[in-house]
């Protein structure tokens, strides 16, 4: 007779060459029209999810609730928040100075108090953890679409671009700051003054003392860990670090990207010279990157319930979410002083890309999001990311 048990792994292994094979088929097509290709994931994502809308095939439905599916996505942003860690020199954000502090600042208030506003004039029997967590998903910038574009253009020397990078890495510390809080708040239930300070103080405190802790202790461990003849161990390395200050966060409170956020930060390569392998860090990552990521991207996507922009209620979300976004970031102009093009530092804050995502996903798993608002938000991620390179090569042809 022959056995019929099929291995629970046998699914997932199917769903991973759809989602992955879509990925990088949405994303070839968007590389090839100069976008990001995060959106061409995105929208591969959109496509699987609502096939059963346009065409009642429901074969890939499985796919937006399989558990597995949803621990690899999770997995893979700790991996994309520890690759932006790593590419944020610690260093540089030191030098930067206070325009860009006051640039991020600005950048993280306004979009906030518009997007409360926002969300309480269309849901006004929302409640306040809804009308704060659209308002702390607005107050995100994607760092590496604002650089992806100032490289493009070869400007990414240029004041705009160093104010606007520095700037960029800065808000998404106040935006996961932020995020920690408002998630703590709906979690716990409570909002007060008292509850407010103490989750903020354990994400300053955690970052600022995980940091603090982790640059002194690399150097002593990479020191020990390249004495290790055994291949991968730099990567094991570099994983468990990210692992660990997730884990530690997680346990405190706090969203597991912190902890990933905070250990990409302190690897710095220069403590991994001893390891005799010419590749860096983030060569060695981008692999892994390049499995898990795309999963987180995918999946968000399949989540956008199509069926839900018939709704003109909807669609009026939307459009006021993104047009609070828009201008929210537009405003971090006016923090700049005289010599600076203004304008191409509010475009360039605009995208929110796969950091308005997460914050998204986030917003989401606790409940706080349903389908309607969800799509709504990814519509406004995606605007907001195609409209940043036209707009910013507008601004600086404007300037000349």
């Amino acid at each position: 007779m022959i056995d019929t048990h099929i291995d629970p792994v046998t699914p997932i292994l199917l769903w991973l060459v759809i989602i992955l094979v879509a990925a990088k088929i949405g994303g070839e097509i968007f590389e090839k029209i100069k976008q990001p290709a995060v959106l061409g994931e995105l929208l591969a994502g959109i496509l699987i999810g609502n096939l059963s809308y346009f065409t009642g095939i429901d074969f890939f439905k499985p796919i937006a609730h399989d558990p597995y599916i949803d621990i690899l996505s999770r997995i893979g942003v700790v991996i994309l928040l520890f690759e932006v860690g790593l590419e944020s020199n610690l260093g540089e954000m030191m030098k930067v100075g206070w325009t860009s502090f006051w640039v991020a600042t600005v950048g993280v208030i306004a979009p906030f108090i518009l997007g409360y506003f926002v969300s309480l004039y269309f849901y006004p029997s929302g409640g306040t953890n809804l009308h704060v967590f659209i308002g702390a998903i607005l107050c995100a910038t994607s760092v590496g679409i604002t650089a992806r574009v100032f490289k493009d253009l070869k400007k990414i020397s240029s004041k705009e671009a160093k104010i606007v990078l520095g700037a960029a890495v800065i808000d998404d510390v106040m935006g996961l700051v932020i995020l920690s809080v408002v998630t703590g708040i709906v979690i716990s239930g409570t909002i007060s003054v008292s509850s407010v300070l103490l989750i903020t103080a354990k994400s300053v405190i955690f970052l600022c003392l995980g940091i603090l802790i982790g640059i002194k202790a690399a150097p002593i461990l990479t020191k020990y860990v390249a004495k290790m003849k055994v291949d991968g161990t730099k990567l094991v390395f570099a994983l468990s670090t990210a692992f660990i200050f997730s884990y530690i966060a997680s346990m405190i409170g706090l969203a597991p990207i912190v902890g990933a956020f905070a250990a990409g930060l302190i690897l710095d390569e220069v403590h991994f010279s001893r390891f005799k392998t010419d590749e860096t860090l983030t060569d060695i990552i981008k692999p892994i990157s390049g499995f898990l990521v795309p999963i987180f991207f995918v999946l968000m996507g399949v989540q956008v319930n199509l069926q839900t922009l018939t709704d003109m209620k909807v669609l009026g979300v939307a459009a006021g979410i993104t047009l609070a976004a828009f201008l929210g970031k537009q405003v971090c102009g006016f923090a700049v002083g005289k010599g600076i093009n203004r304008l191409c530092v509010g475009f360039a804050m605009v995208p929110r890309g796969e950091v308005g995502l997460i914050f998204a996903s986030v917003g989401k798993q606790i409940g706080v999001l349903d389908d309607a608002i969800f799509s709504a938000i990814v519509i406004m991620v995606m605007i907001t990311t195609l409209v940043t390179p036209p707009l910013i090569k507008i601004s600086f042809r404007e300037n000349q």
